[in-house]
């Protein structure tokens, strides 16, 4: 699984972007988020309001109940507003 890191979460977790075997007991973008939380401290300040964090699967919305697999390419990132 390929994770990518957008704006602030890519400063407080020290990287943009990383490949990872998809955790044992993860199978929704919601228990990603919950596994990456108690990754590390960086992860945990980063993740430590997950309902503004916004997630793509595979470069497209997903809700926290989306399902994620090995092969995905799954990007975090925070709202964003426009004009």
């Amino acid at each position: 699984m390929r994770l990518r890191y957008f704006a602030w979460l890519r400063e407080r977790v020290g990287r943009s972007d990383e490949e990872i075997a998809l955790p044992d007991g993860v199978a929704t973008l919601g228990e990603l988020v919950e596994w990456l939380r108690r990754r590390d401290d960086r992860f945990a300040e980063a993740f430590a309001v997950p309902e503004i964090i916004r997630g793509a699967v595979n470069q497209e919305f997903a809700q926290i109940d989306t399902r994620v697999r090995d092969a995905d390419e799954v990007a975090f990132f925070p709202p964003v507003t426009g004009g």
